[in-house]
């Protein structure tokens, strides 16, 4: 909505973006935009990326919580293209929500070294992730005892997944922040994601 020119009528995503000014390409329009950072909490399939966001939805009106997966239930998800669609998609959203003045945060598993490399980057000030992370262990009893995952591929995925979140501090060339759920109720992790998320907004 915020991205089609109300003097020409212009909704194609060609909008040059300076600070959160917007110019039209096709007929010199200008208008502002309110510029706010976008969050991301990710974690591999079973980390309790969902159950987390629950949580923090009662406890912070700071943010608009979503879930990514939406697209992938609503969209094709079969080759890289599918998945930047979705990703434009997550970011489309998102902008316009900001015009209410509040930011939003997603629940993303994958696709996130995407992100940089879509059209809607620049409607935001940063983008901020945060990866939840646990040990092995209770990764895959939360996969086979809390969801009644048997297949071995998937949960061993996940375990990578893991692992490459505890061992790195960025995929691709987006940087993420790293919360060990590890020993923690569902609640203590959503408050510890609620502090991070604050710490972030500060200043704005």
């Amino acid at each position: 909505m915020i991205g089609i020119c109300s003097k020409c009528g212009n909704h194609a995503w060609d909008k040059e973006i300076e600070g959160n000014t917007m110019q039209c390409p096709k007929c010199g329009n200008r208008w502002e935009f309110q510029k706010l950072p976008l969050f991301i909490l990710t974690g591999c399939s079973g980390m309790g990326k969902t159950t987390t966001a629950q949580a923090l939805q009662k406890l912070t009106e700071d943010v608009v919580v979503l879930d990514a997966d939406m697209f992938y239930n609503l969209m094709p998800h079969e080759t890289d293209a599918d998945y930047y669609a979705q990703v434009e998609q997550v970011g489309s959203l998102s902008k316009n929500i900001h015009q209410s003045g509040k930011s939003v945060l997603w629940t993303m598993a994958g696709n996130i070294d995407k992100i940089n490399h879509t059209y809607h980057c620049r409607f935001f000030e940063e983008v901020h992730i945060l990866a939840l992370v646990c040990e092995e262990e209770s990764l895959r009893k939360r996969m086979m005892q809390g969801r009644g995952i048997t297949d071995e591929n998937w949960i061993q995925g996940s375990v990578d997944y893991n692992e490459y979140f505890k061992t790195h501090t960025k995929i691709g060339e987006m940087c993420y922040d790293i919360l060990d759920t590890e020993g923690k109720s569902v609640s203590q992790v959503a408050m510890e994601v609620c502090v991070w998320l604050r710490d972030k907004l500060k200043g704005m």
